[in-house]
């Protein structure tokens, strides 16, 4: 169960994180954000980042095993990584629609997945 929350609170975090990092990108396709100054964006970024940071801290404290949870802290930052690039990438293709899913950023998130074999494997 703990693992659960903690995967589904990354998700949630990762979301604003996604949003607050890139989102501001798409401002200029909303008319009344279109023209908002850098500090602007910057403002709205540190808001969309504190709920991210309202999901992130849970989840970390939840899932780690010191405190009772199934993850080391090498395991919750590739885990946080995945979620990170799973995210952005169904923002990017679906959201911004900009990017193109190419074979070569497949092949690195493969690699992810290969690098949370390995976090995880037990030797």
């Amino acid at each position: 169960m703990k693992a659960l929350m903690t995967i589904g609170l990354l998700f949630i975090s990762n979301t604003f994180m996604t949003l607050a990092w890139y989102g501001h990108l798409e401002f200029k396709k909303i008319s009344w954000l279109s023209s908002i100054g850098l500090v602007g964006v910057i403002l709205i970024s540190w808001g969309m980042a504190f709920f991210e940071y309202l999901f992130q801290v849970p989840a970390n404290k939840i899932g780690f095993d010191e405190n009772g949870g199934p993850f080391n802290m090498f395991q919750l930052k590739i885990i946080q990584e995945v979620i990170t690039l799973t995210v952005f990438t169904i923002f990017s293709v679906y959201v911004v629609k900009t990017d193109k899913l190419a074979w070569n950023y497949l092949v690195g998130f493969s690699l992810m997945v290969l690098a949370v074999f390995f976090i995880f494997r037990k030797w």
